[in-house]
């Protein structure tokens, strides 16, 4: 098995270089990182996990995990996947610490921050879309604290992988089903988180997409925000309906659609509006059930959360970068026959 010394010797560079290039540490020219990744493939060269690990066992390595808290129940199960592999890692002297924090860049900082007073290895990150937030991540790159975002990524930033959903296709599936579903002149009303939330733009553009280019009788009437909160999403979708009776499709994007969906319930008007929404939190089944949602797109959040931390964790322990940078979640259309 080829060594990290024998890759050194061939590319003629230290043993330090090749080891910040293949762990991605620190600052290495482009030129000389491609000539080793080159002779490292070329050789086979795998990492010894055993040894890592054991050497990860003697650290005692702290991951840190950022997520959102708008009161909306689909992190409540991104956080079991966390938990569940938080269960997994403790064998390896690894301990987690999660915060959640509310839709604000400032607020975001500010839990890094703690996180790296606490000295943590690592971080996986639910990102607020905001330039100050990918200048930090790039920041904890500099100084070898690799991050992992989940659920939602952020552009422009050093983060070694992302865990989620592809949401500009989510979104295009959301604009197909729209299409598919309905009949006649079509206007709908869109509910947004944030449009500081990059999945959340991204499932609108791709929504926008689709039934540009396919569905003409579907026209976007009005685009709103609910920052995921229940209770303004409840409001916000009340004020929309009364603002605009023509109004007769609603496509959630993001969360808040307990709320929503009780706007359009209050008002007596579910009868004649499709609804399209994701994910399949229990008050969302309990709608899809009802007819009230037409279908939901779900989008494992279990998985986004075990994974995330997973890959974190492997990257430290055995100096195994991922597979992938972009690891896609699958995309399930739930309705009410199969919810």
């Amino acid at each position: 098995m080829a060594t990290i010394k024998e890759i050194a010797e061939l590319a003629g560079v230290s043993r330090g270089t090749v080891d910040r290039v293949l762990n991605n540490r620190g600052s290495v020219s482009a030129k000389t990182a491609e000539k080793i990744l080159e002779i490292a493939k070329a050789l086979n060269y795998k990492p010894n996990k055993a040894g890592l690990t054991l050497a990860a066992q003697k650290k005692r390595l702290k991951l840190g995990v950022i997520l959102f808290d708008n009161n909306n129940p689909f992190f409540d199960e991104v956080m079991k996947g966390i938990r569940y592999q938080e269960e997994r890692l403790a064998g390896y002297n690894c301990s987690v610490m999660i915060k959640q924090i509310s839709y604000d860049a400032a607020l975001q900082i500010a839990a890094i921050d703690d996180l790296l007073s606490q000295e943590v290895h690592g971080i996986v990150l639910a990102p607020y879309n905001a330039p100050e937030i990918a200048a930090k991540i790039n920041c904890l790159c500099e100084i070898n604290i690799p991050v992992v975002t989940v659920n939602t990524d952020i552009d422009h930033s050093k983060r070694i992988a992302y865990v989620g959903s592809d949401y500009f296709l989510s979104g295009q599936t959301a604009g197909g089903l729209m299409g598919l579903m309905t009949k006649g002149e079509i206007y709908v009303g869109i509910i947004l988180g944030s449009r500081q939330i990059l999945c959340h733009t991204d499932r609108l553009a791709g929504f926008q997409h689709c039934i540009s280019e396919k569905y003409p009788h579907v026209h976007i009437t009005a685009i709103i925000q609910n920052q995921d909160d229940e209770v303004e999403s409840f409001h916000v979708t009340e004020k929309l309906l009364q603002e605009h009776p023509e109004i007769n499709a609603l496509y959630f994007a993001a969360g808040g659609v307990y709320g929503g969906c009780k706007a359009v319930t209050t008002i007596g008007r579910e009868a004649n509006i499709t609804i399209i929404s994701h994910d399949a939190v229990t008050t969302t089944r309990d709608f899809v059930k009802q007819g009230i949602i037409s279908a939901t797109i779900c989008q494992q959040p279990f998985l986004q959360g075990s994974q995330s931390l997973n890959i974190l964790f492997n990257y430290l322990a055995a100096g195994e970068f991922p597979e992938k940078e972009l690891n896609y979640v699958k995309a399930d259309i739930r309705i009410a026959e199969n919810i």
